[in-house]
């Protein structure tokens, strides 16, 4: 297995990560950062209230963001993180590609789930066979049959975990898009994939029963995984203990930006609202500076 060292690991590429990674990169330590730049809620969004910069694209910015972090030194890798562990005071994150990071801090900059299909029966069935995570409920299917929709590494990587529960695992999605690891392990298992097709509602009574995709074919199904994008902060932070809110879907943290667990930072959307640049600006700020000092403690 391939494994990589540096001292502060950043996930995600928007705002308060970009800050989070030119403050830790000046404070002299190694910086990784893990995302992709085009998953950003900002990305395509023309921005008009952030101070001195009155017109300037959510791209435009993130490009100059990346840039000045690279001069001072940040490495980036634009890849998602499917798993996090960790071990004594070693943080591990391991990417689509099957890379192992390992990090003495990091930082989760990787915004809120906003991963709803918005179809007839999603919001009446959620907890009724509708799930949002297939780490947390893929038990609850063992050898039943189940659909997972999404386009990216989470949906892909889902379903390969789905087979090792289930024979009959579906996956959904209008465009794979994932490295060529993931791609080849999707093609070599038993998950049957309908590329090209979305859902368009979700059947139950009291339960998920089926799913009509958009060229009105019907598929019977007890489960359905939703996972739109990249890995979300309540699965990758559950992985190493993170306390989150009462909804698990922001992350709690003191005025330092720590989470409860030593060496673990966050900043941005996924720490609550109000949900704008120049608060994820000045929380990546103060994460990048925190888990820098944090992380020279073991030089």
């Amino acid at each position: 297995m391939n494994t990589k060292e540096y001292e502060v690991i950043i996930l995600g590429t928007g705002p308060a990560g970009l800050q989070a990674a030119i403050h830790g990169a000046r404070s002299k330590v190694s910086v990784l950062v893990l995302g992709k730049r085009e998953q950003s809620s900002i990305y395509r969004a023309h921005i008009e209230n952030y101070c001195c910069l009155p017109n300037i694209s959510g791209d435009e910015l993130l490009q100059q963001g990346i840039e000045q972090a690279r001069r001072f030194g940040a490495d980036f890798i634009e890849e998602d993180v499917l798993a996090t562990s960790m071990k004594d005071d070693l943080i591990s994150v391991t990417s689509e590609r099957g890379t192992v990071y390992n990090a003495r801090s990091l930082i989760f900059t990787i915004g809120i789930t906003r991963n709803n299909l918005n179809v007839p029966g999603e919001n009446a069935l959620r907890g009724y066979g509708v799930s949002y995570c297939v780490d947390c409920d893929a038990n609850f299917y063992k050898n039943r049959p189940v659909a997972i929709t999404g386009n990216g590494s989470a949906a892909v990587h889902g379903a390969l975990t789905l087979t090792s529960y289930t024979d009959t695992v579906h996956l959904i999605s209008e465009k794979i898009n994932v490295d060529e690891l993931l791609e080849r392990q999707l093609r070599e298992s038993a998950v049957k994939t309908h590329e090209g097709r979305k859902i368009k509602e979700i059947r139950g009574d009291n339960a998920v029963q089926s799913v009509l995709l958009d060229n009105n074919v019907s598929l019977a199904v007890d489960g359905v995984f939703i996972e739109l994008g990249a890995k979300g902060a309540m699965e990758l932070a559950g992985f190493l203990g993170i306390q989150m809110d009462e909804n698990f879907r922001h992350i709690e943290v003191n005025r330092k930006q720590e989470t409860n667990v030593p060496g673990i930072y966050a900043a941005g959307d996924i720490c609550g609202p109000p949900w704008q640049i120049a608060k994820a600006v000045g929380e990546g700020c103060v994460a990048g500076l925190e888990a820098a000092r944090y992380a020279k403690k073991f030089r």
